[in-house]
């Protein structure tokens, strides 16, 4: 509806601000890159970036902004932007973080059963995966929306929770966005997959 705001950056980048040695983070669906500003102050020598955008408008716009932008381009050598759907894209090393900005109340069930697959294969033991929603989105549109649309929304919300109970360890309420959001936080647990 509107660019994440820097409340909703700061609560998705809040565990990476945390950190205490070099990290790996992924970003994914970073659009124009209003999360991706925030990421790059907190990225320190020794981190890796990788930015994963399906858009090639988008992965364009980003790859300017690490030749132009003196903030990104300060962390240009370590960072690299993959236009690719993010189930597609693979890595030498899992990461210790990943933000992403995917729209999934939008999705197919079985494209967000994959993205959730994809995250947790993606993630290294007691990495920490955020990632936002639209406050009360999904409740409202399953009173409101049409038939087909409250049974897709049904069949998500069945694939979410068990990531949700199972791994959340933190959610963030951001009011000073448009809508206000949530950022969820999951770390892996020990236990068998969802």
């Amino acid at each position: 509806i509107a660019p994440s705001s820097r409340f909703l950056a700061r609560a998705m980048t809040g565990p990476l601000s945390k950190r205490d040695r070099p990290v790996r983070v992924l970003e994914v669906g970073p659009g124009t890159g209003a999360v991706t500003q925030r990421i790059v102050r907190l990225l320190q020598p020794g981190d890796r970036f990788d930015l994963v955008e399906l858009n090639p408008v988008f992965a364009n716009i980003l790859r300017g902004k690490f030749d132009s932008d003196p903030a990104y381009h300060r962390v240009a050598d370590q960072s690299a932007v993959h236009q690719a759907p993010v189930q597609e894209f693979t890595a030498d090393q899992p990461y210790d973080f990943i933000i992403s900005g995917l729209p999934l109340n939008n999705f197919p069930t079985v494209l967000v059963r994959e993205i959730f697959e994809t995250f947790f294969r993606l993630l290294a033991p007691g990495g920490t995966l955020s990632y936002f929603e639209y406050m009360y989105v999904r409740p409202i549109r399953k009173v409101i929306g049409s038939r087909p649309d409250r049974i897709r929304l049904r069949e998500l919300e069945a694939v979410i929770q068990p990531y949700l109970r199972q791994h959340r360890v933190h959610r963030s309420w951001v009011f000073a966005n448009l809508p206000p959001a949530w950022v969820q936080h999951l770390r892996p647990r020990l236990r068998g997959p969802v």
